[in-house]
């Protein structure tokens, strides 16, 4: 299976926002099924942690890159590095949003940041690596949604919009690549059991330490095994009981009565303060 696995996607993959989380998990899976992975986060020595682990577990090749996604030419420092790799993988899935902050209480600066990283910069990679995907006639690309793209809600102005940015994307890059050998994937994720979600639970308060699970979150591993088993499923896959039932209840809903849906659960979830 490794074996089948390799040659349509390999031999390389690169995985952005590796560092921990689903990113990590995402690459010691693809690593697992015989892909050497390019590692890309901000923090070089956890990356290289990472890597090092997975190394010695599959006994593929490695590369790690050190890059802020949220910076001018982020994509066009990734391209640079790796321009002696057959990169027959893209997964991008950095991008949580670590404020959870009304719109006008942050800077517009994060915003912006917000929009190059989840916009822009998976834009500008994708257009870089499917080229040659497209050549080759074989590949894949996951690009990591969240159910706030379904609709504007309150104290994620920004990253709603950018995720919704990145859910239409990713369709509409399938409905150009599919025929062409290309699976294309946006993966759609809800509560999700990361440590960048218990840190944000732990500053609310509703979590007790960042070493707890936060209630109904889905497991890392599950989001994984799902990505994986419907590669060939796109363009749209959402993830989780919770998550799908989420989505069929919006697309029952006119925008309007979807959007107030959202406001007022926001504001149940966050409590009286």
């Amino acid at each position: 299976m490794s074996d089948d696995f390799s040659r349509r996607y390999g031999p390389w993959a690169l995985v952005a926002g590796a560092s921990d989380g689903v990113g990590a998990a995402f690459a010691e899976a693809l690593a697992a099924r015989g892909l050497n992975v390019v590692l890309l986060a901000r923090r070089l020595p956890v990356l290289d942690e990472v890597a090092t682990g997975i190394r010695d577990r599959y006994g593929v090749q490695t590369k790690t890159l050190a890059v802020d996604l949220a910076s001018p030419g982020a994509a066009a420092t990734v391209a640079d590095a790796t321009t002696d790799l057959e990169v027959g993988f893209l997964v991008y899935c950095a991008g949580a949003d670590p404020d959870f902050r009304p719109f006008l209480s942050n800077s517009i600066e994060a915003a912006e940041a917000m929009v190059q990283r989840n916009c822009m910069v998976p834009m500008q990679l994708c257009h870089h690596f499917a080229a040659a995907m497209v050549q080759r006639g074989r590949g894949g690309i996951v690009v990591f949604g969240s159910g706030a793209g379904f609709v504007g809600g309150p104290n994620m102005v920004a990253y709603g919009a950018s995720k919704a940015f990145d859910m239409v994307f990713a369709e509409a890059l399938w409905s150009e690549l599919h025929d062409k050998g290309i699976d294309v994937i946006g993966l759609i994720l809800g509560k999700t059991d990361t440590p960048a979600l218990r840190k944000l639970e732990h500053q609310r308060g509703t979590l007790g330490s960042e070493d707890e699970s936060p209630p109904d979150a889905v497991p890392v591993g599950e989001v994984v095994d799902e990505a994986f088993a419907n590669l060939t499923n796109g363009p749209t896959v959402l993830v989780g009981e919770q998550m799908r039932g989420v989505g069929q209840l919006l697309a029952s809903m006119n925008r309007n009565d979807a959007a107030r849906l959202m406001a007022q659960s926001v504001a149940a979830a966050m409590g009286p303060d």
